[in-house]
């Protein structure tokens, strides 16, 4: 049906929907490209489209894990990313080189002592890491509005570094460490300031920053699973000893169960040794036997009964000798009582016993008894022997 066959109304509402489709579109269209021009930014911002950079260069031995566009840390943050990895010439001391960019402001962090550490992971992927500088100039010389004016140039800031820490050392011997970073950090800006046309270039050229290079993981497995290798035999041999040693301790272990099951009879005879020798006179019945037990009580009781007499005689046998004791003393007392009495006694006495002893001579001089009362003979009497000196001879 052509558009004139509608009536008025029908036309005014099929331009009012016109005009309404045409303002979504156009909106949908700006909203399209406002969230395309913020996705470029942020892109932009991200990946620093827009923002200054300047290209550093490090050398490596090796490259493995390492790829052009991996992301270069400082202090632990992206700070830039891999450019470029070309080889060096045979006869280089480095295999390859590396070049990367830094951007804006992590390359006021990088001095002439900041060196590029490599690190690694489990995986074997390896990332550039640079050490913030400390006692030097930066490599990038920028001015109050921190505007890059000049790149360092390694080369102959290296050499000044090396003669201003040979002399700082050789004059400074015993200097604190962090005296000597200060110092050495002064000087070589000291020098650059006053001739930055000598140790500062144009913007263009490349910082080369020395390598803190580690070996990659899979090299590390390499020289460890080499190293197993080596000490696989030790451990080898080390478990056929341990296996003879359990060989041993079980050869041991069956040893011993046969010397228990030996000694257990032993055992139960001690048991019942012991079982025995648990009641009173239980050890002199096990010595003595039965009857000798019996009799050495019967001794015993002998014995006591012996001592019990004794003890009894022994009372009587005092008894007895205090009383005739008793009886001595009296008669004694008695004769005391006489001899007090009578004074002639002693004079009796003694003239008695002169007359015996008179009578007594008299009989050893007659005849008759001359020979009961014969002295015996005397022993030889020797003549001692004297020189003729002492016999005037």
């Amino acid at each position: 049906m052509a558009l004139q066959d509608l009536t008025p109304q029908l036309r005014t509402r099929l331009n009012r929907m016109e005009r309404a489709v045409g303002w979504f579109v156009l909106i949908a269209a700006v909203l399209l490209l406002a969230g395309f021009g913020y996705f470029l930014k942020n892109t932009a911002k991200r990946k620093g489209w827009f923002t200054p950079k300047f290209l550093y260069q490090t050398s490596l031995n090796n490259a493995a894990g390492l790829k052009e566009g991996d992301p270069v840390k400082l202090m632990g943050f992206p700070a830039g990313k891999i450019t470029q990895i070309v080889p060096n010439a045979p006869d280089d001391y480095y295999g390859v080189t590396i070049t990367f960019e830094v951007l804006k402001p992590h390359y006021g962090y990088i001095w002439d002592d900041s060196t590029v550490k490599v690190s690694s992971d489990l995986l074997g992927n390896r990332s550039l890491e640079i050490s913030k500088g400390a006692s030097g100039v930066p490599t990038i010389d920028e001015d109050t509005n921190r505007i890059a004016r000049a790149m360092l140039q390694w080369r102959p800031m290296r050499k000044l570094r090396e003669k201003t820490i040979a002399e700082i050392r050789r004059t400074n011997p015993t200097m604190d460490e962090w005296t000597f970073n200060y110092t050495v950090k002064e000087t070589l800006k000291a020098a650059a300031t006053n001739n930055p046309g000598v140790y500062y270039t144009n913007l263009t050229q490349v910082y080369w920053i020395y390598p803190a290079e580690a070996p990659a993981v899979n090299e590390r497995i390499e020289k460890l699973v080499s190293q197993v290798e080596q000490a696989l035999p030790s451990i080898f041999d080390l478990t056929n000893k341990i296996a003879a040693v359990l060989g041993n301790s079980t050869a041991l272990a069956s040893n011993l169960n046969i010397v228990a099951l030996n000694a257990q009879p032993a055992a139960s005879h001690l048991a019942l040794l012991a079982a025995q020798l648990r009641g009173p006179g239980a050890l002199g019945e096990w010595v003595l036997g039965t009857n000798g037990q019996r009799n050495l009580d019967a001794t015993l009781a002998n014995a006591n009964q012996t001592l019990a007499n004794t003890d009894t005689n022994l009372n009587q046998l005092f008894e007895s000798l205090a009383l005739s004791l008793d009886n001595l003393a009296g008669i004694t007392s008695n004769l005391n009582a006489q001899v007090q009495s009578n004074t002639n006694m002693l004079g009796s006495i003694s003239q008695a016993v002169t007359d015996t002893d008179d009578l007594v001579q008299g009989l050893k001089r007659h005849w008759l008894l001359r020979s009961a009362f014969k002295k015996k003979p005397d022993a030889k009497t020797v003549t001692p022997t004297v020189s003729p000196k002492q016999s005037g001879r």
